[in-house]
């Protein structure tokens, strides 16, 4: 058995190694063929990598340089298969392995509706700018937005993530920046706001259209939202102008609700990983708690609105779900299920979430107000909510390829 990489160091010199790199129209057996071409030599394999784009291979193999003066054989070799293959081939010498990447590692996921060469120079130029460089680019999707991935490396995050932030303002383009790490690709409990984010409506506003004072409760929220006003103090005038409307008016909204174009996808695919899921509303636990039976979350809590002898009262019982206790929830839910805060993640888009957003370990600002996207780790503004998929590394195809086989 190979121990562990932390524990085996080699202590042998760099030896002399050959980087061959085979271009061409992609077929079945390239791969095989380049390696089988090779072992007749007894050459190690140090490193690969492989890309395949419209169609078009690029391979590239790291090797030792043959024993016994072998190198002029291989050379000649791997051109003359190239050539029955119909591909062209390029070897390089140089001294010993690829360089280790820098510190500061980075994953920069840029989302563009469409994704411009014009955006996608000026980001690279800021990240090099910065003092990063760009290890690798590949595709995470290519619908319902382009999103691409840059693995980036020499800068800290936080100051990549200030320097693109300006950028990406600049641009109107989504760039997120998260730290590289096993606890990107593997949270074990997100939780969500709901209004505005897990669906596409204020509930609040649902209940005031059925009381005819939706106008004043929607400027209201968006002040509150916009953090202008305290977010209990609102609460309370604007469920208080819904004293006396009848209880099936509930029945009634929780029909009207629509979830925000991705939800169950985003929830679907969270659940396949093993991951916990939550939401924490400023709303109301007469839609939360259906919206819980409904996606099958495993947390939900909200605050309930007063219901007496048929009627709403205008008035809410029990603890208040504000932007303290959204944090707050967020850390009893973590505790609950067993995990730590560094591997929680929360979305949101008002004022009152920007405390959950800040105590998890990534905070996503989900079509946010602009005091929110720039306090929280990063934002999203486009309107499907799966995309928070690609910034956990989590690609379109792996998604498909799961719902594929149920």
């Amino acid at each position: 058995m190979i121990p562990a990489h932390s524990d085996y160091a080699p202590d042998r010199e760099p030896t002399p190694t050959l980087l061959v790199k085979i271009f061409g129209k992609d077929r079945p057996g390239l791969t095989a063929g380049l390696f089988e071409t090779l072992a007749a030599f007894s050459v190690e394999v140090i490193d690969i990598e492989q890309v395949v784009t419209r169609g078009r291979l690029t391979l590239c193999a790291l090797v030792t340089v043959p024993d016994r003066d072998g190198e002029g054989s291989l050379r000649a070799t791997v051109h003359g298969w190239a050539e029955s293959a119909r591909l062209q081939a390029e070897i390089i010498s140089g001294i010993g392995d690829n360089p280790a990447r820098g510190t500061g590692r980075s994953h920069v996921t840029v989302l563009g509706h469409p994704l411009t060469a014009e955006v996608t120079a000026a980001i690279a130029a800021r990240i090099t700018a910065a003092g990063g460089n760009i290890d690798r680019i590949y595709r995470l999707a290519k619908y319902p937005v382009t999103a691409v991935e840059f693995d980036v490396s020499g800068v800290p995050t936080a100051l990549l993530r200030g320097e693109l932030a300006a950028e990406a303002a600049a641009r109107s383009v989504d760039v997120a920046v998260v730290a590289s790490g096993l606890q990107r690709r593997a949270p074990r409990l997100v939780v969500m706001d709901v209004d505005s984010t897990l669906i596409q409506d204020e509930v609040i506003e649902l209940f005031a259209a059925h009381a005819g004072c939706e106008a004043e409760v929607t400027a209201v929220t968006a002040a509150a939202m916009r953090g202008e006003l305290d977010f209990e103090e609102s609460l309370h005038a604007r469920v208080a102008l819904l004293k006396g409307l009848d209880e099936s008016v509930v029945d009634k909204v929780r029909a009207e609700v629509r979830l925000t174009p991705g939800a169950r996808t985003l929830i679907r695919t969270l659940k396949r990983l093993g991951c916990q899921v939550g939401v924490v509303s400023g709303g109301f636990t007469q839609v939360t708690d259906a919206l819980r039976d409904r996606l099958g979350l495993d947390f939900a809590a909200a605050n309930t609105l007063e219901i007496r002898d048929g009627q709403l009262t205008g008035r809410v019982t029990g603890e208040i779900v504000d932007r303290a206790g959204k944090a707050r929830l967020l850390r009893r839910f973590a505790a609950e299920a067993g995990v730590p805060l560094s591997r929680t993640v929360a979305i949101g888009d008002g004022a009152n979430d920007l405390d959950m957003l800040n105590a998890a370990g990534l905070g996503v600002a989900f079509n946010a107000k602009p005091l929110v996207r720039e306090a929280a780790h990063t934002a999203v503004t486009v309107p499907f909510l799966d995309t928070v998929l690609y910034l956990l590394g989590i690609t379109r195809e792996e998604v498909e390829a799961a719902d594929a086989h149920g």
